[in-house]
């Protein structure tokens, strides 16, 4: 989920960009299309009692990649935050390493999320590869054993957006997903409950063809921690449907979501598969409807939700909240961050674009289109936009 690194996503803002908090609410604007769609609820109903996704409150905090907006990301530190404030449900992505270990890096290239750069006796482990179609250079996952990895220090990504994280520069490890769950299991029995995770499945077609299989891996961690069936307290979500596919037929039987990019892109895995469909012909109702053969919800784009003008201010949400919910299907859209740089136009306050726009007038928009969840980068006003919202 790295749509802000997509061009005009992370667009500084000028003089201009000085907008009214006021401009797009549930008053006015595309918050009043919005205001209409079906309210939200505190939960789905209809799912038995412990560990049914159907149990969790709605609108859903999701921690994205724990609490980033707070932390450096996929970090126990990171983690921790998400649980301590506010989260519903906390995300982690894996990646394998060179000898199979699944760790949690939200890509393999951790160019920009360690201090490998700085580490001499990793220099000649820079390279380039090409991932899903894209040349990246840097030092990646499967180049490292878990021996090697563990000597790395996790760091902040986007500095520049977020000076502030880099405080705990250096304080955590990369974590192995196996020490998430064995933490997940020490946060429950100190809490007297299970703790909910959402766990993607980063380029499986790509690390499939090298050799680093993440289903088969993931599937057994899964099993060994009591995470595989349909309450074990798990969502499980990717870009492929065909990652999904395979760990359904592997026996997990955890709620899956299908996360969908942009509508003119395609999963990485129809590419190679030559399938011509793209993200606009899984939106539709026949689209959905084959996607809920596998999966129990989507996790679009915010933009799938709301669009964006030239200008990246809203405009009439589309159909997919009202057509993914015919279909059975529940809808985690991502991601919402604070800061103005990434919220639409219509949010943003003064001139730097890492300021905190009007967020929580934000979140409640998008609450408004009837989603179910949402992921974020700041949990605790996530959660704290959602009690308002509920309260009406």
């Amino acid at each position: 989920m790295d749509q802000e690194q997509r061009p005009g996503r992370r667009t500084l803002l000028g003089a201009a960009a000085a907008l009214g908090a006021g401009a797009v609410v549930l008053g006015g604007g595309a918050g009043t299309a919005a205001a209409a769609a079906a309210p939200a609820t505190r939960g789905h109903g209809g799912g038995p009692a412990g560990g049914s996704y159907k149990d969790l409150p709605v609108p859903t905090v999701i921690g994205h990649r724990g609490a980033c907006g707070y932390r450096p990301e996929h970090t126990l530190g990171s983690y921790q935050f998400a649980l301590d404030n506010g989260a519903d449900v906390i995300e982690q992505d894996v990646v394998p390493t060179k000898d199979g270990h699944l760790v949690c890096r939200h890509e393999n290239d951790i160019t920009a999320t360690t201090d490998v750069a700085s580490r001499p006796e990793f220099a000649s482990r820079k390279t380039t590869k090409t991932v899903d179609g894209e040349a990246h250079t840097g030092w990646f996952t499967e180049d490292f054993t878990l021996a090697e990895l563990k000597t790395l220090r996790a760091k902040e990504r986007i500095p520049g957006n977020r000076q502030h994280n880099t405080l705990y520069d250096g304080v955590w490890q990369v974590p192995t997903f196996e020490e998430v769950l064995k933490w997940a299991d020490e946060q429950g029995r100190k809490r007297g409950r299970r703790i909910w995770l959402h766990v993607e499945t980063k380029h499986p077609t790509y690390f499939r063809k090298a050799g680093l299989g993440l289903e088969e891996r993931l599937a057994k961690l899964l099993r060994r921690y009591n995470r595989s069936g349909r309450n074990a307290y798990t969502f499980l979500q990717s870009f492929e449907p065909s990652s999904l596919q395979r760990l359904g037929r592997l026996g997990v039987d955890c709620p899956k979501v299908l996360l969908l990019d942009d509508l003119t892109t395609q999963p990485w895995d129809f590419v190679e598969a030559k399938d011509p469909r793209t993200v606009a012909d899984l939106v539709t109702p026949k689209g959905l409807k084959w996607v809920a053969g596998f999966a129990q919800g989507i996790g679009p784009w915010l933009n799938l939700i709301i669009p964006r003008d030239k200008n990246d201010k809203l405009t009439k949400p589309t159909t997919l909240v009202r057509d993914a919910h015919a279909a059975g299907l529940i809808l985690h859209p991502y991601t919402m961050r604070n800061e103005n740089s990434f919220l639409p136009a219509d949010f943003r306050r003064g001139t730097d674009p890492n300021g905190y726009g009007d967020a929580l007038a934000a979140f409640k928009t998008y609450f408004a289109t009837g989603i179910d969840g949402i992921f974020s980068d700041n949990c605790d006003s996530a959660a704290l936009a959602r009690d308002a919202f509920l309260k009406g």
